[in-house]
């Protein structure tokens, strides 16, 4: 059985057992229990279920294992050639990394 499910603006196929990394949600700690109700499709041993836009009574509870974990720097480079103008930036996204407990569908 698995769902998709939207978190915090993006969509992931959930499964019971599974890691998932998603955008940083603050305010929690590890330890802490969260739900996402927002539900757009479920498989049942091959019967699917497509919300419109949600399945009512549907969510997925997971526990938060580590409230923020940082993801692999990304570097940007700007060049103009033959100006003399060169810029590097980098970047590191935040997450927060579930352990799904259970999917109710």
């Amino acid at each position: 059985m698995y769902v998709i499910a939207e978190i915090q603006g993006q969509q992931f196929k959930i499964e019971q057992g599974k890691k998932l990394f998603v955008h940083h949600i603050q305010g929690i700690e590890a330890g802490a229990t969260v739900e996402f109700e927002k539900i757009l499709l479920a498989d049942k041993e091959g019967q699917i279920t497509v919300g419109t836009p949600t399945i009512d009574g549907a969510k997925v509870v997971c526990e938060v294992k580590t409230p923020l974990v940082k993801g692999e720097k990304v570097l940007v480079f700007h060049k103009r050639r033959r100006k003399g103008y060169r810029k590097l930036n980098g970047h590191r996204q935040q997450f927060t990394e579930l352990t799904v407990k259970e999917v109710i569908a």
